[in-house]
Order: structure tokens, then sequence, then C-alpha cells
């Protein structure tokens, strides 16, 4: 169930990562530009983007986590088991947009040590959930995606605290978070 699962869940993170890539080299070709305050303007339009596709991609994968589950080919014994674990990670997607979007953010800036140790703390938290919820509370696949989902929302927590610490060479304001022409760079 959470191999079969696993497969939507990695499509989706695909998708997200291609796009997030976008993120990466716009900052990276500003801040080699030395035109910093358009980085803004970019990390406020890609949070508009993301959160939008969040939002659908939940939807869709809360909603339709059954036909998903017999679309990937979960075997028959294992498709409420499998449909379980993509309805949860749909449901933490918000998490993994995030995870993915902040690590980019640190790519372009130069850091890819930073979003090396986000992934090695998500792993030790995956595998302790994974120990605690499946083979200690016995959740079968759900105990294995609420592990994944609490992973990335531990590497969110740090990505967000180590990104408060730094000191960015721009400002982003309200009028950011819409979206903009830097939206259509990403698509």
């Amino acid at each position: 169930a959470v191999s079969t699962g696993s497969q939507v869940l990695n499509l989706v993170t695909f998708v997200i990562t291609a796009l997030a890539m976008g993120v990466t080299v716009l900052i990276a070709r500003y801040i080699g530009e030395k035109n910093t305050d358009q980085i803004g303007e970019l990390l406020g339009g890609a949070a508009t983007i993301f959160a939008i596709l969040a939002v659908v991609l939940a939807v869709v994968m809360v909603t339709f986590a059954r036909p998903l589950s017999v679309l990937m080919q979960a075997p028959a014994e294992a498709v409420t088991l499998t449909s379980s674990y993509v309805r949860i990670c749909g449901g933490g997607i918000f998490f993994i947009m995030a995870y993915n979007v902040l690590t980019a953010i640190f790519r372009g800036f130069g850091d890819s040590k930073s979003p090396l140790i986000f992934v090695f703390v998500a792993c030790i938290v995956n595998v302790i959930g994974d120990l605690i919820l499946v083979a200690g509370c016995h959740l079968d696949a759900a105990g294995a995606a609420i592990a994944t989902v609490a992973a990335q929302a531990v590497s969110v927590v740090l990505a967000l605290v180590l990104l408060k610490k730094k000191k960015l060479p721009f400002k982003i304001s309200r009028k950011d978070f819409r979206l903009n022409r830097q939206c259509t760079r990403l698509l």
C-alpha cells in the first residue's frame, strides 16, 4: 500500500520540484544581476502559485484517493490502505510543497548545505515516526503517511526558522503576494 501510494506522492513531488527549480534559477539570476529587488516579487508570486496548487492537489488527492489507488494498480487487498496513505499525504501536501519551495530558495542563494540538513532531519523524523506509528501503534499505511507528513512539517519549520535568521538581500511586501509577472516566468 505504501509502495503504490508513494508512487502518487512521488509524481506530485516531481512536478513540485520541477516548478520550484524555476524559483531557484530566478533567485540565482537576480542575485547575479544584482537585481535583488525582484526577488521579493518572485517569492510572493511563487508563494501564491504554490498555495493555489497545494489547495488543488489536496482536494484532488483527498477526494479521489481511491480512484487514484486503483489507477496506480494497487492490489485489490491493498486499495483501502493505499487510499488512506494517499488521502493523508494529500491532506499534508502543503508541507511537501512548502518544503520544496523553501529548499529552492536556499539553493537560489547558493546554500545547498541547509536543504541537505533539512532532508536529513526529515529522514530521522520519518524513521522515528514509522517506528512509533507503524511498528508500535500498528497504524499500517496510515502511520507511514502521518510520519511522512510530520517529517515534512518539521523540515518546513526548521527551514522557516533558519530563513528568518538569515540576512536576506531583499524585502517581501504584501503586494508581492499576488499573481504577477514573475508568476508567468515560473510557469
